[in-house]
């Protein structure tokens, strides 16, 4: 049985606060608690844009094989069950005036049949493709995998069989606690296995890319010019599509980044 409306009110009210608790985090029994009863077993991923990602010619392949849509959209048709939310609680909280509210999560798997009815709908196939489209059309960003703040916000379960699909944008989304929380919980949000962000010597430190565009504070400016953490990078891609001089890339290491990428994503939740 999900978990009543009025808990919607409750995270729209204490949602500034996630920073705090962020930082509660790194003390050690404090820290542990958290983990065990938000965060155990995440696996999380930030899926750059797919007009981020260079198609490498080399591959004989349809044009667009690489890009990362292609994990969202292949989780949406293998699942038995799709849920739509019908708001961000993220923007909702913080009251977004950049993005729509309305665009909110898909979940898939059959934990949603937990879900309480007012918080969103059960979609077709279709719908859920649709629905994701729209979010990407919108500008905003995809992140997969098992979260277990969604089954504990939303009492919906078992944990392995809700995969959680969010559309952030960089005012709402949670996960701007990265830098605040202790490195143990960072560490499950990641970016894409063999994709890496670089800048380029086309850049010209003109710094539009560190103002209130990295979703994680993992850019900054050096003598002039664009640095990025790679430890704290996680790969979103925002920087590479607002560099108006196109001197931030994303560069693919490894070619069957997506066929890895479901076969981990698989082992974690079972959504059909």
């Amino acid at each position: 049985m999900g978990n009543p409306y009025w808990i919607k009110y409750l995270i729209n009210k204490t949602f500034s606060q996630r920073f705090f608790w962020a930082r509660l985090t790194n003390y050690p029994i404090i820290g542990k608690m958290i983990d065990s009863a938000l965060f155990k077993g995440d696996d999380i991923f930030y899926l750059p844009k797919d007009k981020t990602i260079p198609v490498n010619e080399a591959v004989e392949q349809p044009e667009g094989v690489m890009a990362p849509s292609k994990i969202v959209e292949h989780f949406i048709r293998q699942a038995n069950y799709h849920w739509i939310m019908d708001f961000c609680i993220c923007r909702d909280s913080t009251h977004c005036k950049d993005y729509p509210v309305e665009l909110g999560c898909i979940f898939l798997g059959e934990a949603i049949k937990d879900i309480n009815p007012k918080f969103g709908r059960q979609v077709t196939t279709e719908e859920a493709l649709e629905h994701a489209q729209k979010c990407r059309d919108a500008g905003l960003v995809h992140l997969i995998g098992k979260n277990k703040l969604d089954t504990v916000w939303l009492n919906a379960g078992p944990g392995d069989k809700l995969m959680t699909i969010c559309n952030c944008c960089p005012c709402c989304c949670l996960w701007k606690i990265l830098p605040e929380i202790k490195p143990e919980i960072a560490q499950k949000i990641h970016r894409l296995p063999g994709l890496s962000v670089k800048v380029t010597d086309d850049c010209i430190g003109c710094g539009k890319c560190t103002k209130d565009v990295c979703f994680v504070d993992a850019i900054r400016l050096e003598e002039d010019r664009a640095v990025i953490d790679q430890v704290a990078c996680r790969g979103c891609g925002r920087c590479v599509e607002v560099c108006p001089n196109h001197a931030i890339v994303i560069h693919v290491e490894d070619e069957a980044y997506i066929s890895r990428m479901i076969k981990r994503l698989e082992t974690k939740v079972d959504v059909t």
